[in-house]
């Protein structure tokens, strides 16, 4: 009996933990209607990808301290306190400043939201931990109430042959690209509805913008729609369903990730997705949206952060779709027009690919479209030692002895295979 009440107060703890109403909040639902009001009340739900970055890198506070009579900001985010420093970065916050100061440039269209940012350093020097922070912070922002963000589906739109193929109606037909809702509103209107829906609303912290137009298949949709009512828009929206979108990378929803393989295992479809080749014998053509696989890197990292793993390793032709996309923000899906995206691009790379790409002539697009953050070794002792700290501690190495002054002399030695003899070591006091 007394190890049924424990289970069942195991079985408590863990319901208390999961309450309805988070997960109610988290998968809110409205119509388009809603969403305006949504956007009226809190323009910060329509942030593009970098300003959201911004936003949470800014949402964890920051700190000052002088070094060398010069006064540096370091933000607390890449403490990662929130996970016990698990993924902490020491010692490089003139390069952290560096990449937020980027993040802020773009968060107010300056032109680095037009480039690749590119982390560039040895071989350990924490330039995937930085990623893997950036794209953890994002995810949990999306779930938080200041970094919500929505993206819409359409509702009662399944046709006779839908109907064969999936046996059952389907509830909803979900944007592929997981764009923002604003999308439906027609280019020719977009500046003054802007202008009546803010009018007497709270200031945004960004000018409200609504930058792109819809993805292939909602084009298709809207274009079906629309001739259904022949022209009435309004009636072409009560087929909309907005809902609150969470960032996750492994359900592949707004964070992506790339990697170079094989050669001969690769193909440029898994940036910018590939056709369905089941669908083509349903819908009679594979230039027919719906027979289309909107699944590549590209696709996936919509509205939030795509990461490229040993950048400069990529073939020529993963280059032209990583140009296009970093500076018209569009893709080119095989078959389809091209297709605006609104994400992070940032990818790093070591020393020796780096000076590769710098001494090749053909590579001068892809110079010029990158932001080159260098993210050095650390040659600060007491910072090293944080470090060695962080790895080495009683939770980590249970039952081990570490000798008295060993992480000290360890950090030493590192920081000191890091230094080189001073150019002009003749000169006296």
């Amino acid at each position: 009996m007394n190890e049924q009440t424990e289970a069942t107060n195991i079985l408590s703890t863990l319901a208390h933990f999961n309450n309805p109403r988070d997960y109610q909040e988290l998968h809110w639902e409205g119509s388009f209607e809603d969403y305006l009001k949504l956007v009226r009340e809190n323009p910060r739900v329509s942030r593009n990808a970098f300003q959201r970055m911004y936003d949470m890198i800014l949402s964890h506070g920051t700190e000052e301290y002088s070094e060398h009579k010069k006064k540096i900001i370091r933000y607390k985010f890449f403490r990662d306190e929130q996970h016990g420093g698990r993924d902490a970065v020491y010692g490089i916050d003139q390069s952290l400043n560096h990449l937020v100061d980027t993040f802020k440039a773009a968060a107010r269209n300056y032109g680095p939201e037009k480039r690749v940012i590119l982390l560039h350093g040895p071989v350990g020097s924490a330039k995937s931990t930085i990623v893997r922070l950036l794209k953890k912070g994002l995810e949990e922002y999306s779930r938080s109430a200041d970094g919500a963000l929505y993206s819409f589906g359409w509702t009662n739109v399944t046709r006779e042959i839908e109907k064969e193929m999936y046996q059952v109606t389907p509830d909803e037909l979900a944007c592929p690209m997981r764009e923002d809702p604003l999308h439906l509103i027609p280019i020719e209107q977009r500046s003054e509805f802007l202008e009546k829906l803010m009018q007497g609303g709270p200031h945004p912290n960004y000018p409200l913008q609504i930058e792109g137009d819809l993805c292939p298949s909602c084009r298709q949709m809207y274009r079906d729609l629309t001739r259904r009512y022949k022209g009435d828009w309004m009636k072409a929206m009560e087929h909309v369903r907005v809902h609150r979108l969470s960032l996750s990378e492994k359900d592949r929803v707004g964070i992506g990730t790339f990697q170079p393989k094989d050669e001969k295992n690769q193909d440029s479809t898994e940036l910018t997705g590939d056709i369905n080749y089941r669908k083509i014998a349903i819908y009679g053509s594979d230039s027919d949206a719906r027979a289309f696989n909107f699944d590549g890197e590209f696709n996936v990292a919509n509205r939030g952060i795509i990461e490229f793993i040993e950048v400069l390793k990529l073939e020529v032709a993963f280059l032209y779709d990583l140009l296009g996309a970093s500076q018209e923000h569009k893709i080119k899906p095989k078959k389809f027009p091209q297709t605006d995206i609104d994400e992070v691009i940032i990818g790093h790379t070591n020393e020796p690919e780096y000076r590769k790409l710098q001494n090749n002539e053909f590579m001068e697009a892809l110079r010029d479209r990158t932001v080159k953050i260098d993210i050095p070794y650390i040659t600060k002792l007491s910072d090293e030692i944080l470090i060695y700290e962080k790895d080495y501690n009683l939770q980590k190495i249970k039952g081990k002895h570490i000798a008295p002054h060993t992480i000290e002399m360890a950090g030493m030695w590192a920081v000191l295979t890091r230094l080189e003899p001073p150019k002009k070591a003749h000169l006296t006091i």
